[in-house]
Protein backbone atom coordinates (compact mmCIF):
# COMPACT_ATOMS: atom_id res chain seq x y z
CA UNK A 1 0.00 0.00 0.00
CA UNK A 2 2.95 2.34 0.98
CA UNK A 3 4.66 1.66 -2.69
CA UNK A 4 1.09 2.07 -4.07
CA UNK A 5 0.30 5.61 -2.32
CA UNK A 6 4.21 6.60 -3.38
CA UNK A 7 3.59 5.65 -7.00
CA UNK A 8 0.31 7.78 -6.96
CA UNK A 9 1.71 10.57 -5.81
CA UNK A 10 4.46 10.23 -8.16
CA UNK A 11 2.19 10.05 -11.43
CA UNK A 12 0.16 13.02 -10.07
CA UNK A 13 2.81 15.10 -9.75
CA UNK A 14 4.87 14.08 -12.98
CA UNK A 15 1.41 14.54 -14.54
CA UNK A 16 1.32 18.29 -13.05
CA UNK A 17 4.55 19.16 -13.98
CA UNK A 18 4.05 18.13 -17.36
CA UNK A 19 0.75 20.55 -17.63
CA UNK A 20 2.72 23.21 -16.03
CA UNK A 21 5.52 22.90 -18.91
CA UNK A 22 2.92 22.94 -21.75
CA UNK A 23 0.90 25.62 -20.85
CA UNK A 24 1.57 29.07 -22.45
CA UNK A 25 2.75 31.52 -20.06
CA UNK A 26 0.45 33.79 -21.81
CA UNK A 27 -2.65 31.65 -20.87
CA UNK A 28 -1.58 31.71 -17.23
CA UNK A 29 -3.45 34.54 -14.36
CA UNK A 30 -2.77 37.97 -14.95
CA UNK A 31 -4.22 40.95 -14.13
CA UNK A 32 -5.75 42.88 -17.15
CA UNK A 33 -5.85 46.47 -17.27
CA UNK A 34 -9.34 48.24 -17.42
CA UNK A 35 -10.12 49.89 -20.82
CA UNK A 36 -13.09 51.75 -21.03
CA UNK A 37 -14.12 51.63 -24.76
CA UNK A 38 -11.62 50.21 -27.13
CA UNK A 39 -12.57 46.36 -28.05
CA UNK A 40 -9.43 46.12 -30.77
CA UNK A 41 -6.65 45.73 -28.14
CA UNK A 42 -5.98 44.38 -24.31
CA UNK A 43 -3.28 44.37 -22.33
CA UNK A 44 -2.28 41.64 -19.54
CA UNK A 45 0.69 42.03 -16.57
CA UNK A 46 2.56 39.31 -15.35
CA UNK A 47 4.64 38.63 -12.79
CA UNK A 48 7.84 39.05 -15.75
CA UNK A 49 6.34 40.35 -18.67
CA UNK A 50 3.03 42.17 -20.50
CA UNK A 51 1.11 41.09 -22.70
CA UNK A 52 -0.57 43.00 -25.10
CA UNK A 53 -3.05 41.26 -27.61
CA UNK A 54 -4.63 42.35 -30.42
CA UNK A 55 -7.80 41.40 -31.35
CA UNK A 56 -9.18 43.50 -34.25
CA UNK A 57 -6.38 44.68 -36.48
CA UNK A 58 -8.48 44.85 -39.66
CA UNK A 59 -12.38 44.74 -39.96
CA UNK A 60 -13.41 40.77 -39.63
CA UNK A 61 -10.02 39.77 -38.75
CA UNK A 62 -10.07 35.66 -37.72
CA UNK A 63 -6.31 36.12 -36.33
CA UNK A 64 -5.79 37.28 -32.56
CA UNK A 65 -1.87 38.88 -32.28
CA UNK A 66 -0.07 38.26 -28.95
CA UNK A 67 3.01 40.29 -27.85
CA UNK A 68 4.91 39.63 -24.67
CA UNK A 69 6.17 42.83 -23.31
CA UNK A 70 9.40 42.98 -21.60
CA UNK A 71 11.33 45.29 -19.45
CA UNK A 72 14.82 45.76 -20.21
CA UNK A 73 15.97 45.65 -16.62
CA UNK A 74 14.87 41.86 -16.47
CA UNK A 75 15.22 40.94 -20.44
CA UNK A 76 18.28 39.07 -20.43
CA UNK A 77 17.02 36.89 -16.64
CA UNK A 78 14.06 35.33 -18.34
CA UNK A 79 13.05 33.15 -20.65
CA UNK A 80 9.91 33.04 -22.97
CA UNK A 81 8.68 30.39 -25.41
CA UNK A 82 8.82 32.78 -28.23
CA UNK A 83 6.43 29.99 -29.85
CA UNK A 84 3.39 31.46 -27.60
CA UNK A 85 3.78 34.65 -29.03
CA UNK A 86 3.93 36.76 -32.58
CA UNK A 87 7.12 38.52 -31.23
CA UNK A 88 8.89 39.60 -28.06
CA UNK A 89 9.23 42.88 -27.51
CA UNK A 90 11.61 44.68 -25.04
CA UNK A 91 10.46 48.02 -23.48
CA UNK A 92 10.38 50.86 -23.05
CA UNK A 93 10.97 51.60 -26.79
CA UNK A 94 13.59 53.85 -27.73
CA UNK A 95 13.33 54.20 -31.60
CA UNK A 96 9.98 53.38 -33.56
CA UNK A 97 8.79 53.09 -36.91
CA UNK A 98 4.91 54.26 -37.72
CA UNK A 99 3.22 53.89 -40.65
CA UNK A 100 -0.29 56.18 -40.43
CA UNK A 101 -0.41 59.57 -39.50
CA UNK A 102 -2.87 58.63 -36.65
CA UNK A 103 -0.55 57.06 -34.07
CA UNK A 104 1.78 60.22 -34.04
CA UNK A 105 -0.33 62.12 -31.40
CA UNK A 106 -0.39 59.53 -29.10
CA UNK A 107 3.55 59.45 -29.17
CA UNK A 108 3.61 63.46 -28.77
CA UNK A 109 0.83 63.59 -25.95
CA UNK A 110 3.35 60.50 -23.76
CA UNK A 111 6.29 63.12 -24.73
CA UNK A 112 7.98 60.53 -26.31
CA UNK A 113 8.21 61.70 -29.85
CA UNK A 114 11.81 62.12 -30.10
CA UNK A 115 11.76 58.03 -30.40
CA UNK A 116 10.07 58.43 -33.94
CA UNK A 117 13.26 57.54 -36.57
CA UNK A 118 10.93 56.87 -39.46
CA UNK A 119 7.60 57.43 -41.39
CA UNK A 120 6.11 56.35 -45.32
CA UNK A 121 5.59 59.41 -47.18
CA UNK A 122 6.69 62.39 -44.42
CA UNK A 123 4.40 65.25 -46.33
CA UNK A 124 1.66 63.52 -44.70
CA UNK A 125 2.47 64.94 -40.82
CA UNK A 126 1.53 67.95 -40.16
CA UNK A 127 2.31 68.04 -36.75
CA UNK A 128 4.75 71.12 -36.36
CA UNK A 129 7.12 69.11 -33.43
CA UNK A 130 7.22 66.07 -35.62
CA UNK A 131 8.07 68.12 -38.70
CA UNK A 132 11.08 69.98 -37.39
CA UNK A 133 12.55 66.51 -36.68
CA UNK A 134 11.62 65.93 -40.24
CA UNK A 135 13.61 68.83 -40.87
CA UNK A 136 16.62 68.26 -39.36
CA UNK A 137 17.11 64.53 -40.78
CA UNK A 138 15.86 63.09 -37.55
CA UNK A 139 13.01 61.24 -39.06
CA UNK A 140 13.43 59.69 -42.23
CA UNK A 141 11.13 59.06 -45.10
CA UNK A 142 10.40 55.46 -45.51
CA UNK A 143 8.75 55.73 -49.31
CA UNK A 144 5.43 54.40 -49.94
CA UNK A 145 2.71 52.90 -47.45
CA UNK A 146 2.22 49.49 -49.50
CA UNK A 147 5.71 49.21 -50.15
CA UNK A 148 7.97 50.51 -47.18
CA UNK A 149 11.73 51.22 -48.18
CA UNK A 150 13.53 48.46 -46.40
CA UNK A 151 16.76 49.12 -46.70
CA UNK A 152 16.12 52.78 -45.37
CA UNK A 153 14.44 51.11 -42.51
CA UNK A 154 17.41 48.48 -42.33
CA UNK A 155 19.78 51.11 -41.92
CA UNK A 156 17.63 52.91 -39.28
CA UNK A 157 17.12 49.57 -37.21
CA UNK A 158 14.37 50.55 -35.30
CA UNK A 159 13.43 48.07 -32.01
CA UNK A 160 9.59 48.21 -33.41
CA UNK A 161 7.05 48.85 -36.43
CA UNK A 162 3.70 50.17 -35.36
CA UNK A 163 2.24 49.03 -39.04
CA UNK A 164 -1.59 48.71 -40.01
CA UNK A 165 -3.13 46.89 -42.98
CA UNK A 166 -6.68 45.81 -44.30
CA UNK A 167 -5.67 42.01 -44.21
CA UNK A 168 -3.28 40.03 -43.45
CA UNK A 169 -1.69 40.17 -46.89
CA UNK A 170 1.41 42.05 -45.96
CA UNK A 171 4.90 40.96 -48.19
CA UNK A 172 6.38 44.05 -46.76
CA UNK A 173 5.41 43.60 -43.11
CA UNK A 174 6.57 40.10 -43.61
CA UNK A 175 10.37 41.28 -44.83
CA UNK A 176 10.42 43.42 -42.27
CA UNK A 177 9.54 40.79 -39.66
CA UNK A 178 12.29 38.33 -41.37
CA UNK A 179 14.58 40.72 -40.86
CA UNK A 180 14.41 40.54 -37.12
CA UNK A 181 11.86 43.50 -36.67
CA UNK A 182 9.10 42.62 -35.03
CA UNK A 183 5.72 44.38 -36.35
CA UNK A 184 2.66 45.19 -34.11
CA UNK A 185 -0.86 46.35 -35.88
CA UNK A 186 -2.96 49.26 -34.74
CA UNK A 187 -6.56 48.87 -35.26
CA UNK A 188 -7.39 51.75 -34.09
CA UNK A 189 -8.85 52.77 -36.96
CA UNK A 190 -11.44 49.55 -36.73
CA UNK A 191 -12.81 51.06 -33.29
CA UNK A 192 -16.66 51.87 -33.46
CA UNK A 193 -17.00 54.49 -31.57
CA UNK A 194 -14.88 58.08 -31.15
CA UNK A 195 -13.77 57.10 -27.52
CA UNK A 196 -12.95 53.65 -28.28
CA UNK A 197 -10.25 55.32 -31.28
CA UNK A 198 -8.89 57.63 -28.60
CA UNK A 199 -8.25 54.74 -25.86
CA UNK A 200 -5.43 53.64 -28.44
CA UNK A 201 -3.04 56.17 -26.86
CA UNK A 202 -3.10 53.26 -23.65
CA UNK A 203 -1.53 50.98 -26.52
CA UNK A 204 1.56 53.28 -26.84
CA UNK A 205 1.55 53.82 -23.33
CA UNK A 206 2.38 50.12 -22.54
CA UNK A 207 4.94 50.15 -25.21
CA UNK A 208 6.51 53.10 -23.16
CA UNK A 209 6.40 52.09 -19.69
CA UNK A 210 3.86 54.99 -20.00
CA UNK A 211 0.60 53.66 -18.67
CA UNK A 212 0.08 56.01 -15.95
CA UNK A 213 0.65 59.00 -18.10
CA UNK A 214 -1.66 57.21 -21.40
CA UNK A 215 -4.59 56.95 -18.86
CA UNK A 216 -4.65 60.31 -17.65
CA UNK A 217 -4.44 61.49 -21.13
CA UNK A 218 -7.43 59.49 -22.20
CA UNK A 219 -9.38 60.40 -18.65
CA UNK A 220 -8.90 64.02 -19.61
CA UNK A 221 -9.72 63.19 -23.26
CA UNK A 222 -12.91 61.31 -22.25
CA UNK A 223 -14.17 63.96 -19.69
CA UNK A 224 -13.57 66.64 -22.23
CA UNK A 225 -16.18 65.13 -24.78
CA UNK A 226 -18.40 64.23 -22.63
CA UNK A 227 -18.80 67.35 -21.44
CA UNK A 228 -19.37 69.09 -25.07
CA UNK A 229 -22.05 66.09 -25.24
CA UNK A 230 -24.09 67.23 -22.46
CA UNK A 231 -23.42 71.11 -23.24
CA UNK A 232 -25.11 70.00 -26.37
CA UNK A 233 -28.54 68.98 -25.32
CA UNK A 234 -28.92 72.85 -24.08
CA UNK A 235 -29.40 73.40 -27.58
CA UNK A 236 -32.73 75.20 -28.84
CA UNK A 237 -32.83 73.22 -32.00
CA UNK A 238 -31.94 70.27 -33.61
CA UNK A 239 -30.74 71.27 -37.20
CA UNK A 240 -30.28 68.69 -40.32
CA UNK A 241 -26.93 68.16 -41.57
CA UNK A 242 -26.05 66.45 -44.58
CA UNK A 243 -21.78 65.16 -45.25
CA UNK A 244 -19.90 63.94 -48.07
CA UNK A 245 -19.91 64.55 -51.84
CA UNK A 246 -19.96 62.80 -55.28
CA UNK A 247 -17.10 60.80 -56.84
CA UNK A 248 -17.65 60.21 -60.08
CA UNK A 249 -21.78 59.00 -60.05
CA UNK A 250 -21.25 57.80 -56.66
CA UNK A 251 -22.20 60.01 -53.19
CA UNK A 252 -20.50 58.69 -50.38
CA UNK A 253 -21.17 60.01 -46.70
CA UNK A 254 -21.16 57.65 -43.04
CA UNK A 255 -23.68 55.29 -42.60
CA UNK A 256 -25.56 55.87 -39.18
CA UNK A 257 -23.22 53.67 -37.07
CA UNK A 258 -20.06 54.78 -38.06
CA UNK A 259 -17.84 56.91 -35.73
CA UNK A 260 -18.32 60.19 -37.44
CA UNK A 261 -22.60 59.76 -37.73
CA UNK A 262 -21.67 59.21 -33.97
CA UNK A 263 -20.32 62.54 -33.50
CA UNK A 264 -23.48 64.28 -35.27
CA UNK A 265 -25.41 62.46 -32.91
CA UNK A 266 -23.29 64.10 -29.50
CA UNK A 267 -23.48 67.17 -31.04
CA UNK A 268 -27.23 67.11 -30.82
CA UNK A 269 -28.07 67.82 -34.47
CA UNK A 270 -30.18 65.73 -37.34
CA UNK A 271 -27.96 63.79 -39.33
CA UNK A 272 -30.42 62.45 -42.28
CA UNK A 273 -28.78 59.34 -42.18
CA UNK A 274 -28.29 58.56 -38.98
CA UNK A 275 -31.00 55.71 -39.00
CA UNK A 276 -28.63 53.47 -41.29
CA UNK A 277 -26.88 50.70 -40.41
CA UNK A 278 -23.59 49.03 -42.35
CA UNK A 279 -19.85 49.12 -42.30
CA UNK A 280 -18.04 51.05 -44.37
CA UNK A 281 -19.98 54.84 -45.60
CA UNK A 282 -23.10 54.62 -47.67
CA UNK A 283 -23.16 54.36 -51.55
CA UNK A 284 -26.35 56.67 -52.89
CA UNK A 285 -27.15 58.37 -56.14
CA UNK A 286 -27.70 61.84 -56.33
CA UNK A 287 -31.09 62.09 -56.91
CA UNK A 288 -31.72 60.15 -53.72
CA UNK A 289 -29.13 62.33 -51.70
CA UNK A 290 -30.95 65.82 -52.99
CA UNK A 291 -34.37 64.36 -52.66
CA UNK A 292 -33.47 64.03 -48.65
CA UNK A 293 -30.87 66.95 -47.74
CA UNK A 294 -31.96 69.51 -50.37
CA UNK A 295 -33.23 71.98 -47.42
CA UNK A 296 -30.37 70.64 -45.34
CA UNK A 297 -29.21 73.87 -42.82
CA UNK A 298 -25.64 73.11 -43.03
CA UNK A 299 -22.95 70.68 -45.14
CA UNK A 300 -20.11 69.43 -42.99
CA UNK A 301 -17.39 67.58 -44.33
CA UNK A 302 -18.00 67.99 -47.93
CA UNK A 303 -15.21 65.63 -49.20
CA UNK A 304 -12.15 66.97 -50.41
CA UNK A 305 -13.26 69.79 -51.41
CA UNK A 306 -12.27 73.61 -50.57
CA UNK A 307 -14.40 76.16 -51.95
CA UNK A 308 -17.88 76.98 -53.37
CA UNK A 309 -16.32 77.66 -56.63
CA UNK A 310 -14.77 74.24 -57.45
CA UNK A 311 -17.67 72.71 -55.81
CA UNK A 312 -20.03 73.94 -58.51
CA UNK A 313 -17.06 73.76 -61.11
CA UNK A 314 -17.35 69.86 -60.10
CA UNK A 315 -20.83 69.61 -60.91
CA UNK A 316 -23.23 72.09 -60.97
CA UNK A 317 -26.25 70.14 -59.31
CA UNK A 318 -24.43 71.02 -56.07
CA UNK A 319 -25.66 74.17 -55.84
CA UNK A 320 -29.66 73.47 -55.36
CA UNK A 321 -28.70 72.20 -51.53
CA UNK A 322 -29.78 75.42 -49.46
CA UNK A 323 -26.65 75.04 -47.49
CA UNK A 324 -24.39 75.55 -50.48
CA UNK A 325 -27.25 78.38 -51.30
CA UNK A 326 -26.57 80.18 -47.70
CA UNK A 327 -22.96 79.31 -47.33
CA UNK A 328 -23.49 76.73 -44.14
CA UNK A 329 -20.59 74.20 -45.83
CA UNK A 330 -17.89 73.68 -43.71
CA UNK A 331 -14.56 71.29 -44.31
CA UNK A 332 -11.71 69.79 -42.95
CA UNK A 333 -9.45 70.44 -46.26
CA UNK A 334 -8.43 73.68 -45.37
CA UNK A 335 -7.04 73.22 -42.03
CA UNK A 336 -3.45 71.53 -43.44
CA UNK A 337 0.26 71.04 -42.44
CA UNK A 338 3.14 73.27 -44.01
CA UNK A 339 3.45 70.44 -46.59
CA UNK A 340 -0.39 69.67 -47.51
CA UNK A 341 -1.71 67.11 -45.06
CA UNK A 342 -4.59 67.43 -43.55
CA UNK A 343 -4.70 67.69 -39.69
CA UNK A 344 -7.84 65.91 -39.28
CA UNK A 345 -6.71 63.05 -40.70
CA UNK A 346 -3.71 63.17 -37.98
CA UNK A 347 -5.31 64.38 -34.61
CA UNK A 348 -8.81 63.58 -35.04
CA UNK A 349 -8.67 60.12 -33.99
CA UNK A 350 -6.52 61.04 -30.69
CA UNK A 351 -9.02 64.25 -29.56
CA UNK A 352 -12.21 63.75 -30.89
CA UNK A 353 -13.62 65.93 -28.17
CA UNK A 354 -12.37 68.90 -30.28
CA UNK A 355 -13.86 67.59 -33.09
CA UNK A 356 -17.25 67.35 -31.59
CA UNK A 357 -16.44 71.21 -30.00
CA UNK A 358 -16.24 71.80 -33.84
CA UNK A 359 -19.55 70.26 -34.93
CA UNK A 360 -21.60 72.55 -31.53
CA UNK A 361 -19.24 75.57 -32.21
CA UNK A 362 -20.63 75.35 -36.35
CA UNK A 363 -24.62 74.31 -35.39
CA UNK A 364 -24.92 75.72 -31.82
CA UNK A 365 -22.83 78.89 -32.36
CA UNK A 366 -24.51 80.04 -28.63
CA UNK A 367 -23.26 77.15 -26.36
CA UNK A 368 -19.57 77.78 -27.19
CA UNK A 369 -18.81 81.68 -28.22
CA UNK A 370 -15.30 81.82 -27.65
CA UNK A 371 -14.38 78.59 -29.24
CA UNK A 372 -12.32 78.47 -32.40
CA UNK A 373 -12.90 75.66 -34.28
CA UNK A 374 -9.79 73.27 -34.60
CA UNK A 375 -10.37 71.37 -37.88
CA UNK A 376 -13.41 72.71 -39.46
CA UNK A 377 -13.83 75.77 -41.34
CA UNK A 378 -16.17 77.24 -44.24
CA UNK A 379 -15.42 76.77 -47.84
CA UNK A 380 -13.49 79.47 -49.38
Amino acid sequence: MIFRYFFICLFVFLFNCKNKENTPIAQLDGTPINLSYAKGFEITHFENHTLLTINSPWPKAEKTFKYALVNKDIASKITLNNADFDGVITIPIQKMVVTSTTHIPSLELLKVGNTLVGFPETDYISSELTRSRIDSGHVRDLGKNEGINTEVLLEIRPELVIGFGMDNNNKTFDNIKKAGIPVIYNGDWVEHSPLAKAEWIKFFGVLYNKEKEADSIFKSIENSYLEAKSLALNAKNKPTVLSGAMHKDIWYLPNGTSTEAQILKDANVNYLWSETEGSGSLSLNFEVVLDKAKNAQFWINPSFYTSYEALEKANPHYTKFDAFKNKNMYTIANTKGSTGGVLYYELGIARPDLVLKDIIKICHPELLENYTPYFFKSLE
